[in-house]
């Protein structure tokens, strides 16, 4: 099994493809946060006409299928993520908490998000999706 951190980016692209899961075995890792961020980016989808809201739904009940590992040690994570963010510079920690998450683990960062991606990948190994 390939462990990887899964950012919302690359989940976002896993739930619109045709397959329910990448073909390559991986064990997959996100913060809680995933969830959340999944589900913003899903309705603003769907509320900028992007998305029609069955489609949304259907891509929510994917994600509950995916087999992903969420860290429960959240007191240590977000610890990470402040410092993190501080040191990159960013005012919020969002991104940060999938920065720490790779660094805690030490395994790299599955993202579609090229500026992320550019703003860490000195601090990480960071892969996409053609990587896989």
């Amino acid at each position: 099994m390939t462990p990887l951190v899964l950012d919302a980016s690359a989940a976002l692209h896993i739930l619109s493809a045709s397959e329910v899961v990448p073909a390559s075995p991986l064990a997959l890792h996100a913060p809680r946060l995933l969830r959340s961020e999944v589900l913003s980016a899903l309705h603003a989808l769907v509320w900028r006409g992007g998305v029609p809201p069955g489609a949304a739904q259907a891509m929510l009940r994917r994600l509950d299928g995916l087999p992903i590992s969420l860290f429960v040690d959240e007191r240590r994570l977000h610890e990470r993520a402040w410092t993190i963010a501080d040191e990159l510079g960013w005012a919020k920690t969002y991104d940060a908490e999938y920065v720490a998450l790779a660094e805690i683990l030490d395994i790299p960062l599955l993202t579609l998000d090229g500026r992320l991606a550019r703003g860490v990948e000195h601090r990480i190994r960071i892969v996409g999706p053609a990587d896989l």
